[in-house]
């Protein structure tokens, strides 16, 4: 029933596209596109936090390293295809370029990763306007890859709700050694 749904769900969300928004979701999908958000992410944290950004950066490889393995492993544990590789969907799926991406789906690796990104900084920001943006930015990733063929939006939200969780575990981390540190040290909170 839910596999069912998810599928009708993806089939009609994959077939809202154009040659415009093929290039354009094909460039949101990429993985260098976005280098220049994550210099202005780090920027940002060196402007809040800046004696710490040292070890925020080691959180933020431990944040990136689990959710890109644990995605990883959900797929080759789940093993469910990617609709671009169901053979029930063939000639029905749109993709761009003839970018299909391994053979399994569950979870969204790109959902996970922009989810954990979006989490793990919008809680050390601390921004309500940046809050919006980041969550906008992590849901539109996700969505490319719907459109793109090769995620079913049960793949995507999954990953969403992976890469959130990730983010905010490390956050808590992060708090909870920085807490221990500080006193260990003597230092002030704000400094």
């Amino acid at each position: 029933m839910l596999e069912n749904l998810d599928q009708q769900l993806f089939l009609t969300l994959n077939g809202w596209h154009s040659h415009f928004w093929d290039q354009v979701m094909y460039i949101i999908s990429g993985r260098v596109t976005w280098i220049p958000l994550y210099l202005a992410i780090i920027w940002a944290l060196w402007l809040k936090y800046r004696k710490k950004l040292l070890i925020i950066l080691l959180f933020v490889v431990l944040a990136v390293t689990m959710s890109d393995q644990l995605s990883v492993a959900v797929k080759n544990s789940v093993k469910r295809p990617r609709p671009c590789h169901e053979k029930e969907l063939e000639g029905r799926v749109h993709t761009v370029k003839g970018k299909c991406g391994g053979m399994y789906g569950f979870v969204s690796s790109h959902a996970s990763n922009s989810f954990m990104v979006a989490v793990f900084s919008l809680l050390l920001l601390k921004s309500r306007w940046y809050s919006a943006v980041i969550l906008f930015w992590a849901l539109i990733v996700g969505y490319s890859r719907i459109y793109l063929g090769v995620h079913y939006p049960g793949d995507v939200i999954a990953g969403s709700f992976l890469g959130a969780l990730i983010g905010w575990f490390t956050v808590f981390l992060y708090n909870y050694v920085s807490k221990c540190y500080l006193k260990k040290q003597n230092v002030p909170k704000n400094e």
